[in-house]
């Protein structure tokens, strides 16, 4: 046997001693500031000039990286896959041989799905099967009939490819990498040591620091996105309950007060909650978030749609299991003909698909690295099927019987187009309206202030995860919740990056920078999975040789 190097367990990276950016990577810090900054600057003083340049960076991406977004994230859910079924590789811990998880299984559920997309479930889970039913690639191709029974199946599928099982392997690679090296390691819990194996400890250096970087912008654009939708939303909610015919404007979108004020009430309570760290806010809203969740779901499942429901969740994943290999790599192309089949094709998988998965890359430091925060003690092969069977099943229920019941509704006439009709945002309160008001006007406004309440802890949960992960990868991996004024100046900035595009451009203004923001840090995960792949198999042979693998890394419990 060759011979084989210890592992690298000791990632130095500078952090400024005393003063305002104590504990702090300044060289990471500083500049990821400055680019935030200049970005909603550049978007408040020269509102058209920004749109225009980022509609047509956006339009550059989508249509000459749709192939590599495609080929990246199938192969993220093949490598997950693989490592799970791998023996040596699924039965190694995210720590030492004597971890074991910090949190229940219940709770580490929560977190997980309250922060990686629980916000999405009360936009999409109703709006996307809806516009699946209008339209899909079998619709366009001639092989179903648009808003017809024949077309309910589709609906699902195409819902259940974008919220299933690909988007969570990309948060998942990034999890298991991150806890990989940090509590296997002893490495800095930060995104560029997940990549030592590839290139040493020059990730102390430049080279680091522009990882960490990508990463924290990529961050707050993916997270931008997330509480984009979600403000859209909280004020269609808060609208509908009647806090005030101010919060939107006459077409029914959210006006620039009710924006600013809903920002003002998410970024407060998730900055406060922030500041009392993972154990304590994010854990105990993350409960609260999946109890409420559990209610709204069994709401649907109970009054909704019931049979259609379950007929939706099983048939559709049938339908998505079996046409997964099909659709993971497929890439649509156009030929050139404006309308015609291929170029309609494109368009929807580039509108669609392609921004889905950018979508996820963008949410993926975020998420990858606040799960590697909650998952250590646990195995590989406990993580991926934890990280990507349960949290994917649940969307599918949601979309099941939420999208579900909406689609039956608008096929039995009842709905009458209103829930085709209402924004995004406000579809769910359309549909729960024309369930119970009905019955009980009390009743209907009741469920609207408990959806409201959900979105809003939701919202909290994503947006306190997140400036606590950006602090984290600021601080050089350093958990500890220091550096208070930092977590405020990050929860100010997340709100008004929000803030100024959705002021300057709607919500199209942020799924623009989210999309140019992803595509520099997709290509560091394709390097954190080839990394994570080196780095096991050479334990395998470090195991054989009598190498020690692992570090006795302190546990630092959830504040």
């Amino acid at each position: 046997m060759a011979n084989i190097e210890p592992p690298l367990t000791d990632l130095p990276i500078d952090t400024h001693d005393g003063g305002f950016y104590n504990g702090f990577a300044t060289r990471v810090t500083i500049p990821a500031k400055i680019i935030i900054a200049v970005l909603i600057l550049w978007a408040v003083i020269f509102p058209t000039q920004a749109g225009a340049v980022l509609t047509g960076l956006n339009k550059l991406i989508l249509t000459n990286f749709a192939t590599w977004y495609i080929y990246v994230i199938g192969s993220f859910l093949l490598v997950c896959l693989g490592l799970a079924i791998w023996p040596a590789a699924g039965r190694m811990r995210l720590g030492a041989d004597t971890d074991r998880p910090e949190f229940d299984n219940f709770s580490w559920f929560s977190m997980m799905f309250g922060a990686g997309i629980g916000v999405g479930m009360l936009t999409w889970s109703v709006a996307e099967p809806i516009y699946h039913f209008q339209t899909n690639p079998r619709v366009i191709m001639g092989l179903a009939e648009a808003s017809s029974e024949a077309n309910r199946l589709n609906s699902f599928t195409y819902s259940f490819l974008h919220w299933g099982l690909s988007a969570w392997s990309t948060y998942a690679i990034i999890g298991l990498a991150l806890a990989f090296f940090a509590y296997r390691r002893g490495l800095p819990l930060t995104i560029r040591s997940a990549l030592t194996p590839l290139f040493g400890d020059r990730l102390s250096g430049w080279l680091g620091h522009v990882i960490d970087i990508v990463a924290v912008v990529a961050t707050i654009l993916g997270v931008a996105q997330t509480l984009g939708f979600g403000v859209n939303q909280f004020v269609a909610g808060m609208s509908r309950i009647g806090i005030g015919d101010w919060l939107t404007t006459a077409e029914g979108n959210p006006s620039t007060g009710g924006i600013l004020f809903a920002l003002f009430i998410i970024m407060g309570a998730s900055t406060l909650s922030a500041l009392s760290g993972v154990g304590k806010g994010i854990k105990w809203l993350s409960n609260i978030n999946m109890v409420l969740s559990i209610f709204l779901l069994g709401f649907f499942l109970i009054f909704g749609a019931t049979l259609y429901g379950a007929w939706a969740l099983f048939a559709g994943t049938f339908d998505y299991l079996i046409s997964l290999p099909g659709m993971l790599f497929n890439v649509e192309r156009s030929d050139g003909i404006p309308n015609s089949v291929p170029d309609q094709l494109a368009n929807w998988q580039g509108a669609w698909t392609v921004f889905y998965w950018a979508w996820w890359v963008a949410f993926a430091p975020f998420v990858g690295l606040f799960l590697a925060r909650i998952s250590r003690g646990r195995t590989i092969r406990e993580f991926v099927m934890g990280a990507l069977i349960v949290p994917a099943f649940m969307c599918f229920i949601w979309f099941a019987y939420a999208g579900g019941t909406a689609i039956a509704l608008e096929l039995n006439g009842e709905a009458n187009g209103a829930i085709f009709a209402a924004p995004d945002g406000d579809k769910i309160f359309a549909m729960t309206q024309l369930m119970i008001e009905p019955f009980s006007p009390l009743l209907s406004w009741l469920m609207a202030v408990i959806i409201v309440i959900l979105l809003m802890t939701y919202l909290v949960t994503s947006a306190d995860s997140a400036v606590l992960i950006v602090n984290t990868i600021n601080a050089a991996g350093d958990e500890g919740p220091k550096a208070r004024p930092h977590i405020i100046f990050w929860g100010s900035a997340l709100g008004l990056v929000v803030a100024a595009l959705l002021i300057v451009g709607d919500i199209a203004a942020i799924q623009t920078a989210m999309v140019i923001g992803a595509l520099p840090f997709s290509l560091v995960m394709v390097l954190m999975a080839i990394s994570l792949i080196k780095a096991i198999i050479n334990d395998g042979r470090r195991e054989r040789a009598g190498i020690a693998t692992t570090v006795d890394v302190p546990l630092t419990p959830a504040e």
